[in-house]
Formats: C-alpha cells, sequence, structure tokens
C-alpha cells in the first residue's frame, strides 16, 4: 500500500513521533470538585446559588444576594445564555468570580 495517511508506514511514523513519556490523554467526563474560595464581600448577606447555562455548559455559583441579582440582570442584557438564581445549599459551590465588582455603583 502507497505512503498514504491510511498506509502502514504513516500510522508507523505518526506511532514512532509521539513521545512516550508523555500519553494523549483526555479529561474526565465526571464533574470535578472545587473547593470553595474565599468567603462572602457581604456576610451579613444570605449566599444563593448561581446558574449559568450556555448551549452546552452547566455552571454553578455561590454569591451574596446583592451580587447574584445584579450578575443576571448584567448577562441576561447582554449574553446570550440562561441565568437563574436558587436559593437552595450551595456550601462547597466556587464563589461567583469577580463577585465584588456586581457590588459597585
Amino acid at each position: 500500500m502507497p505512503n498514504t495517511p491510511h498506509g502502514p508506514r504513516f500510522r508507523t511514523a505518526c506511532r514512532a513521533s509521539r513521545p512516550r513519556s508523555h500519553p494523549i490523554t483526555c479529561a474526565p467526563a465526571h464533574k470535578t470538585p472545587i473547593a470553595p474560595t474565599a468567603r462572602s464581600p457581604r456576610p451579613e448577606e444570605p449566599d444563593i446559588r448561581v446558574l449559568v447555562r450556555f448551549a452546552a455548559v452547566r455552571m454553578e455559583f455561590a454569591a451574596c444576594r446583592t451580587a447574584a441579582l445584579a450578575f443576571v440582570q448584567d448577562i441576561a442584557a447582554r449574553r446570550p445564555c440562561a441565568v437563574a438564581v436558587d436559593s437552595r445549599h450551595c456550601d462547597g459551590l466556587p464563589r461567583l468570580p469577580n463577585e465584588r465588582l456586581y457590588l459597585l455603583p
């Protein structure tokens, strides 16, 4: 068979060019637990769960009530995704990235 992408010489060359110390691996399909980060910028307010859903990606964060509501308003006006808040238990979730910025006037 000639040296084409489907020929045996091509496959052998591809295997030989891949270093053995760096196998090709895929990311796990299951959720990787993320350690919760810093505490709330407003400890007097309850934390609520913020759910952000793009077409194939779903993210959940914990945020203080004021920052979560400002985030929902901002995202709903600018981004093509679904955003919701939920009052269920949110311990163990990562904080909303840049949560403090949503508290500024």
